[in-house]
């Protein structure tokens, strides 16, 4: 039995736009009059639909996709089938349970049920890891990823554990939110996402030589970069500059990859143009998320960003929009597990310039929060941009419809 990858994909790509519908219903409450629904609840459901429905889903599913590759008589694709309909029915409990009443014990079970489901896949990867015969440089980023998903559950436990006993406290709270976050989109997200490049630049850019140290430097640096998030709490100077020590090796390893990838592109290769150009806008974004990680070493910076709520999101945004949404949009698309033709290409690019708006008007009300200046019309602008995503994201989903070929189509198709 095969694994049929695109069948799976086409579940992360109505998830994904369920994510984009919510998104755009939060910008409506917050930009209108609409006093129905608590905004907190939808924001919830919002960002844990789209860490299990949409990413973690669609990393399951290219995961999956490599080990079969890998793995030419596979035969334990039914155990992943169950996984994955268990992530998916998770997912969908999260995003309701979430919806209707926010943290509850319904929403809580969901999520630590999630967790379970996680760990069995964990086990399953891991195990089929060891089967591959020769070495393969994805492998260990595929691995720690997997290890990062595991340990970013310490912070939905404590947060579990706090909501249960009603034991509050506003540090530890946001210690814990920043934990998950941190070893989910830095950890999880980042690294597969590593894995899956790594996996396919030989195939596209034959010069490509890949570079151990960069790895290296990237888990070395993983782990510390976590207390970037907390520096508010006062760190010893020893924390304090292992941390900032952290986020120049993670901007020395980005440099290094692209030096390799450089070299490589200036090689005859065989990789499509539009989704060069999508690889690239995923650079760009990452590149600055590396930058302002940078710049929060800063205490004065630290505690300007971390004391405004607009560019907290902007951030969160940058890494899951515009670097991992866009990533495993761009990965798909070179890939071929969804289908191209001249209308996906057309969605794509609606669904980036959204992007690009939306981090741009983000950015500008971040920073002009710095100054307490309200930017005119931001919310309704918000509001414009979010539907532009919601619109990208229906069209590549309606991209993806089989054409019902005419009889004049037909003929065309076996003659050529």
């Amino acid at each position: 039995m095969k694994f049929n990858a695109s069948y799976w994909i086409r579940f992360s790509l109505v998830n994904l736009l369920v994510v984009a519908l919510l998104g755009g219903l939060m910008r409506y409450k917050i930009g209108f009059d609409f006093p129905y629904l608590m905004q907190k609840n939808i924001q919830h459901a919002h960002s844990h639909f789209a860490f299990s429905g949409w990413i973690a889903h669609t990393i399951y599913v290219l995961l999956i996709t490599f080990i079969t590759e890998k793995i030419p008589y596979h035969n334990n694709l039914s155990a992943y089938t169950k996984l994955l309909i268990c992530n998916l029915i998770c997912s969908y409990g999260m995003l309701i349970s979430f919806f209707v009443s926010g943290y509850s014990f319904v929403s809580i079970a969901f999520s630590l049920a999630l967790i379970t489901n996680n760990v069995f896949m964990m086990y399953y990867v891991l195990r089929d890891f060891k089967k591959i015969e020769s070495y393969h440089p994805s492998v260990v980023w595929f691995k720690t990823a997997m290890w990062f998903n595991l340990i970013s559950s310490i912070g939905t436990f404590y947060l579990a554990y706090m909501m249960a006993s009603k034991n509050f406290n506003e540090h530890l709270y946001l210690a814990a939110i920043y934990f998950y976050l941190h070893f989910q989109y830095n950890g999880f997200f980042i690294f597969s996402c590593m894995g899956l490049v790594i996996n396919k630049l030989p195939k596209y850019f034959p010069a490509y030589t890949y570079n151990k140290k960069i790895f290296i430097l990237f888990f070395a640096s993983c782990i510390p970069a976590y207390f970037l998030s907390v520096l508010w709490a006062k760190l010893p100077v020893w924390l304090y500059a292992i941390t900032v020590a952290s986020a120049f090796v993670q901007v020395g390893a980005w440099l290094l990859f692209l030096k390799e990838v450089r070299h490589a592109f200036k090689q005859p290769n065989t990789f499509p143009k539009y989704a060069q150009f999508m690889f690239v806008f995923v650079g760009i974004a990452f590149s600055i998320k590396l930058l302002l990680q940078l710049g929060s070493t800063i205490p004065e910076v630290s505690k300007l960003a971390f004391g405004f709520r607009p560019v907290v999101i902007a951030y969160l945004h940058l890494v899951l929009l515009a670097v991992i949404s866009v990533f495993l949009l761009a990965y798909l698309f070179a890939a071929h597990i969804i289908q191209v033709r001249k209308e996906t290409t057309i969605a794509f690019t609606i669904f980036l310039i959204g992007v690009f708006l939306n981090e741009l008007a983000l950015a500008i009300q971040g920073v002009a929060s710095f100054a307490y200046l309200p930017i005119p019309y931001i919310n309704e602008a918000l509001f414009v941009i979010a539907l532009n995503l919601v619109v990208g994201a229906a069209l590549i989903l309606f991209s993806q419809k089989k054409k019902k070929y005419t009889l004049r189509g037909r003929l065309r198709y076996v003659l050529l």
